[in-house]
Order: C-alpha cells, then sequence, then structure tokens
C-alpha cells in the first residue's frame, strides 16, 4: 500500500537509515530477531463485512443468475449433511431450498480482482465519503436517534460520531443496503468462488457465513429466500455479515427480535457492541496527525508496513526524529502508546500520512482498510462539527417574536 516519495539522495539515505533503525527498534520491542521481523504486519486475508455499496450515478443493472445450480450438488450435498447433523436442519426442507437458489455471476464478478488494479486514490475515495450528502443525512440520522446514540455510548463506550461514521459509509444511513438475495450471494461465494489464490480460504468464510445465515433466518423465523443485502451477503443498516450477526447483533430497541434492515435502533447497539468486542477503547483518540516537514514524512515513508495492527511506540517515531502536530499531545505519558503509521496516497501528489492508534485499528476489524477506517472517522467528525454549528446558530438566531 506504501507509495514511496522521490526523494532526494540525501534524503533517500536517511529513509534507509531510519528504516533498519526501526527495524532494530521493532526487534527489541516485539522479542524477534530480524529475520522474523520481515513477516511481521503482512496484511491477513480477512473477509471484511464487505465493501462499502454505492450505485452508479445514473446507472442500473440486472443481476446475471443461473437457476437451480445447487440441485443435486455434490458439495452442496455435503454441505447439508454437515448441517443436519451439526445443526439439526431437516436435509429434505435443505434439499428442497438449494433447488431453488440461484447462482449470482454478477456476485462472481464484483469479487474477482481485476487484471488492472485503480491505482489507490486517497483524495477521490475521501471525496466519495466526505461528501454533503452524507454529512446532511449523518446529521438528521443523529438528531432522530440522539437517545440511542448516547445509550450506546454509556453502554459500550463508543462515541456517537464513530456509529454515525460507520452507517454512514456504510448505506448512508440505510438507503442502499443492497439489492443481491443473501442465499445466492452466500452460497455462489461458498461454491463457485472464482480461481484467485485465496479462493480456499475465501470460500471457507462463506460457508462459515452461509451455515450462520442459515442458523439465523431459522431461529428468527426468516424466510431466508427473502432477504436481500451486499453482493458478499452483508446485511441491512450497518452491512453486517450473517456471523457477525450471530456475534454482536443486539436487539436494541427492546421489541425481542433483531432486526439490522429496519431498526435504526438495532443497528446502532449492533454497532457499538461489534467495536466494543473488538477492544474499542473509550476515550482514547482514533489518530493523531505527524508533522509535514521532510524529515517527517521520510519516517512516515519508511515506517509504513500497509498492516493496521500498532506495530510502533510512540517513543520509537519520535527518537527517529519524527514531529507531531497535536496540540496537547504529552509525548511522555504517550510515549509507550502504540500506533502504526497510515499512509494515503494520491497520484500526483504527495503521499500524506498520520498515526492510528487502537481505535483506529479497531475500525479496521469492520473493514479491513486504512482508506475505509479514516474515512468513518473523518466523516464522524464532520456530521459532528456540523451539528455542533447549526446548533450555535441556533442559539444565536433571537427567538420570533410571538
Amino acid at each position: 500500500m506504501t507509495v514511496k516519495l522521490a526523494p532526494s539522495a540525501h534524503s533517500r539515505l536517511r529513509a534507509t537509515t531510519v528504516a533498519a533503525a526501526l527495524s532494530i527498534a521493532w526487534c527489541a520491542f516485539a522479542g524477534v530477531g530480524p529475520a522474523s521481523a520481515q513477516t511481521v504486519g503482512k496484511p491477513r486475508v480477512q473477509l471484511a463485512q464487505g465493501q462499502p455499496e454505492q450505485p452508479a450515478q445514473g446507472q442500473t443493472f440486472e443481476e446475471e443468475i443461473v437457476p437451480q445450480r445447487y440441485a443435486n450438488n455434490a458439495d452442496v450435498d455435503s454441505f447439508i449433511n454437515d448441517m443436519a447433523a451439526r445443526q439439526g436442519f431437516d436435509p429434505a426442507a435443505l434439499h428442497a431450498l438449494f433447488a431453488r437458489v440461484s447462482y449470482s455471476a454478477t456476485a462472481v464478478k464484483l469479487v474477482t480482482p481485476s487484471p488492472t488494479p485503480s491505482v489507490k486514490n486517497w483524495r477521490v475515495y475521501q471525496g466519495r465519503f466526505l461528501d454533503p450528502v452524507r454529512i446532511n443525512a449523518g446529521v438528521k440520522f443523529w438528531r432522530a436517534n440522539q437517545a440511542t446514540l448516547q445509550r450506546a455510548y454509556e453502554q459500550y463506550g463508543v462515541p456517537p460520531e464513530v456509529i454515525v461514521g460507520i452507517i454512514g459509509v456504510e448505506t448512508i444511513y440505510g438507503r442502499y443496503m443492497g439489492n443481491f438475495r443473501v442465499l445466492d450471494a452466500l452460497t455462489t461465494l461458498s461454491f463457485d468462488y472464482p480461481n484467485t489464490p485465496n479462493r480456499a480460504d475465501r470460500m471457507m468464510t462463506f460457508r462459515k457465513n452461509l451455515e450462520d445465515y442459515l442458523v439465523w433466518t431459522r431461529d428468527s423465523q426468516i424466510d431466508p429466500t427473502t432477504v436481500l443485502g451486499s453482493y458478499t451477503g452483508a446485511i441491512g443498516i450497518p452491512q453486517f455479515l450473517p456471523s457477525s450477526i450471530v456475534q454482536y447483533a443486539v436487539d436494541y430497541d427492546g421489541n425481542k427480535r433483531i432486526d439490522l434492515r429496519t431498526s435504526q435502533a438495532d443497528a446502532i447497539g449492533s454497532v457499538a457492541n461489534y467495536l466494543s468486542k473488538n477492544g474499542w477503547e473509550t476515550g482514547r483518540p482514533v489518530v493523531w496527525n505527524i508533522a509535514t516537514d521532510t524529515g517527517s514524512l521520510g519516517i512516515a515513508q519508511a515506517a509504513a508496513t500497509g498492516a493496521p495492527e500498532p506495530r510502533w511506540s510512540l517513543q520509537q517515531l519520535l527518537k527517529a526524529g519524527m514531529l507531531m502536530n497535536e496540540p496537547g499531545l504529552d509525548t511522555r505519558t504517550e510515549a509507550g502508546t502504540p500506533v502504526t503509521v497510515v499512509d494515503l496516497p494520491s497520484p500526483g501528489r504527495q503521499t500524506e500520512y498520520t498515526l492510528g492508534l487502537k481505535n483506529f485499528y479497531v475500525l479496521t476489524r469492520y473493514n479491513r482498510s486504512f482508506f475505509y477506517a479514516l474515512a468513518v472517522y473523518q466523516l464522524g467528525e464532520r456530521v459532528k462539527a456540523q451539528m455542533a454549528a447549526t446548533e450555535a446558530g441556533n442559539a444565536s438566531t433571537p427567538a420570533a417574536s410571538q
């Protein structure tokens, strides 16, 4: 993910020296040898909640499907037998269900990596998600759910702006939740995932989600053929995969059922619970800004690994010469705080960097992407700022005379 700058000979030598120093410091910090350190921080293959889906402007498409592909399918038959043995399903009922499942060629196309991957562009991505439509919709959503967001903050420790940021990036507050039949998408990706290097791992993950989906719909008395979602099977306002629904979804409106598709309260509580269970630290920052001098950027470039897990201590980066742009930051108290260097490349521009703390890493548990996590954080902050500005404006406006 790192895009290198074009340093002068002096700064190139400095970056190399810094990289070596940081590598040695990391080895001492983590208790590993230099050879082992080469593999630390490499991203693991992980299915995220599902990429935020947005319709192309002015475009619609008709999903391409193949009916009855999974009737009399040996792999599906084996899955059915396993579900009957472990989860108590009626084999005949499952055979009848899968006979009605369609192969989604569109889902396969959408998860297939492009032979010519697009160039990562933070500024374009940021502009896509920090637009006036989302910010204004976020203000409306926050106001409509203020009490629920506050209750979630008090119970789970996750501030309203973070929940608002996630739901805004995912579905624009329930506006776009996907139009794929979840059963078709999950079955297709469980048994006909495209031929990629991580195919076996992906199929295993989707198969677990298919299992959890069938259990969830059975226990919730939902017809499994009726649920719509993303092309990866993510469901509802917060775009939870079925395995996340089983693990983290909560009934937050008190009606004794979990409904992420229509209940904003359930969506809010479930997102808060998800982040809390994944290690959210109440009252702690998400990111710290670094200075933009050449030296600090060179150190950031050398220390950027592309992995979201915090691997450096703040002290290590400061000792290497990095300067911070965080007024009020007590660097002595925070010296041992683990951070990751977040790199944000944009073609034709100098790569931007920031430091991600534990809470930034928790956001990447929702979707393992630096761009995603930072967009969530920044959208939430923009909505919060607009809320405050609107309230301040209202307070300064004299009441209309009666």
